[in-house]
């Protein structure tokens, strides 16, 4: 049995490494409470896109001017529909515009939400490769590429990708806690227990962290209450079943 409460994104920057990302993008202590967590609750889901009122006469408002590249094209009817259209037919006219980081970001955070990790990760690693040389480092970005890894099922390079983020940003307690998950899940107790103390020292108060381990603190009472009762211990059995039950309940909160 594993932990299973993840943390989705980091909430603050690190002051040592500046973001890439613009200033909506900053993670900020507003997300602290969002969780949980790889599968976790849900994030705000987009950005919010600006509406204008429309000007004078019977046109309605086109909107082609707020929508990016990110969003698919939308079908209309009427004066819209035949304005979008003529703009169709305009050799290699696309009307939308580029997307800014922050709505990168938000549009990559609703493919992990909406477990379209595949989409997800190409957006990533594209996105990543187009800033590779600029200075400082997406931390969000990081912590989103290492999310979309372990929901793939390629764990060592989530784990390997958590370890470093904890290496460069310590004071961050949501790489900790989704690296003590990964650990859990491999059954390395003990690992996992210290990489939770990690999150818990940089924020005691981080809630999943402090879910995270008292589960753990359980499952390592539960494998010595197995040992010993391979070793013929009387009652150890009975306290296992007992660790088991507060287990089940524990993941059905």
């Amino acid at each position: 049995m594993a932990v299973v409460k993840y943390s989705k994104r980091p909430r603050y920057a690190p002051n040592a490494s500046p973001f890439l990302t613009d200033t909506t993008v900053t993670l900020n202590r507003l997300f602290r409470i969002t969780m949980l967590i790889l599968p976790l609750v849900a994030l705000p889901g987009g950005a919010a896109f600006g509406q204008a009122m429309g000007g004078g006469g019977n046109l309605p408002y086109n909107d082609m001017e707020t929508r990016t590249k990110l969003d698919p094209p939308r079908p209309e009817g009427g004066w819209k529909g035949l304005a979008n259209l003529l703009e169709a037919l305009k050799p290699g006219v696309d009307t939308r515009l580029d997307p800014t980081p922050s709505q990168i970001t938000t549009h990559i955070e609703r493919l992990l939400n909406d477990g379209k990790n595949e989409e997800a990760l190409a957006m990533i690693e594209q996105r990543e490769a187009a800033i590779k040389d600029q200075r400082g480092t997406d931390v969000q970005l990081m912590f989103q590429h290492a999310r979309a890894l372990a929901a793939l099922g390629r764990t060592s390079e989530a784990v390997s990708l958590y370890t470093e983020m904890t290496t460069r940003f310590p004071e961050l307690p949501e790489p900790w806690n989704n690296l003590a998950a990964l650990y859990a899940q491999q059954g390395e107790l003990d690992r996992a227990h210290d990489a939770l103390e990690m999150a818990l020292r940089a924020d005691p108060n981080y809630p999943a962290a402090r879910a995270n381990m008292g589960d753990i603190q359980l499952m390592m009472a539960l494998r010595t209450y197995r040992n010993a009762a391979n070793q013929g211990v009387p009652g150890m059995n009975a306290k296992a079943r007992e660790i088991e039950n507060m287990l089940k309940e524990s993941q059905h909160r």
